[in-house]
């Protein structure tokens, strides 16, 4: 009798114990992803509020975050970037790197710059990802003047 209660004893442990450890994977694989943004984006128009482009965030060579837009959703008014100021200047969107030089602070990737293709202009840029969603704020003289939310693509 004592042998049976000591095996459904060590049955009910050793599940238990794989419920925890299955438990605590889970939540560490969340942790890692809520926190990451590497991968495909969907960003959002400004004027029209429809969808834009999908950008994709990786790690360059170096450790930097870097953004390149890999697809373009809706038509734009030349698909090469006219009015960018530097190297980017009349290269095409599509491959086009508009995020450039971020690092991982704690929950926050900050110190890089994006640029927006529509007017040339870089800013400063933060980006914190909330879920499945990114928050991309541009910055000037240390002010968020805009945010934009893009969303995951899966």
């Amino acid at each position: 009798m004592k042998s049976k209660i000591h095996e459904f004893q060590s049955k009910n442990i050793f599940t238990m114990s794989k419920k925890l450890l299955l438990t605590f994977a889970l939540t560490f694989i969340g942790v890692l992803s809520f926190a990451q943004i590497e991968g495909k984006w969907k960003t959002i128009d400004d004027e029209t509020g429809k969808p834009k482009s999908i950008v994709e965030i990786s790690k360059d060579s170096k450790g930097k975050y870097v953004g390149k837009i890999v697809q373009l959703l809706i038509k734009p008014e030349n698909v090469n970037c006219v009015k960018c100021k530097d190297d980017r200047k009349n290269k095409p969107l599509i491959g086009l790197e508009i995020i450039r030089g971020l690092s991982k602070d704690g929950n926050e990737f900050s110190g890089g710059t994006i640029t927006n293709p529509k007017d040339g202009k870089s800013y400063k840029t933060e980006i914190v990802r909330e879920g499945d969603e990114l928050k991309v704020k541009a910055i000037i003289l240390g002010i968020a003047v805009k945010t934009q939310t893009w969303h995951k693509v899966s």
